[in-house]
């Protein structure tokens, strides 16, 4: 059984940066694009970045690049989310997802989701 489970969210203060993992378990961690998407209640899951299987390859939503860097250790079947220079309209829940194919922006091709962890960024 598929399983992702995110860590290292919190409360951090505008500015700050912070490094959110996925952990993986149960599947062939190589094959899949990993990606991260972003939460808010009462708003659609939206797109933050992506990483293709072989790592060559990143994908960003507008407002995050230059500030963001998503990457995978394929020994520890792990990706990241590096978030430098946080706004507090970063403030959602993250979640990590995995995709058997080439990379999507939209959530709902992800196969493999994690329970989301949140980010609190206060001004």
């Amino acid at each position: 059984q598929v399983h992702l489970v995110e860590s290292g969210g919190g409360l951090v203060q505008a500015g700050d940066s912070l490094r959110v993992s996925c952990a993986t378990s149960g599947m062939n961690f190589i094959m899949y694009v990993m990606a991260w998407f972003r939460q808010a209640p009462g708003k659609e899951r939206e797109f933050v970045a992506a990483i293709s299987w072989s790592g060559k390859n990143t994908y960003y939503l507008d407002s995050v690049k230059g500030r963001f860097a998503i990457s995978r250790d394929d020994a520890k079947n792990t990706a990241y989310l590096q978030m430098n220079s946080l706004k507090p309209e970063d403030t959602d829940v993250y979640y990590c997802a995995a995709r058997k194919r080439s990379y999507s922006r939209k959530w709902d091709e992800y196969e493999h989701w994690g329970q989301g962890t949140q980010v609190t960024v206060s001004s």
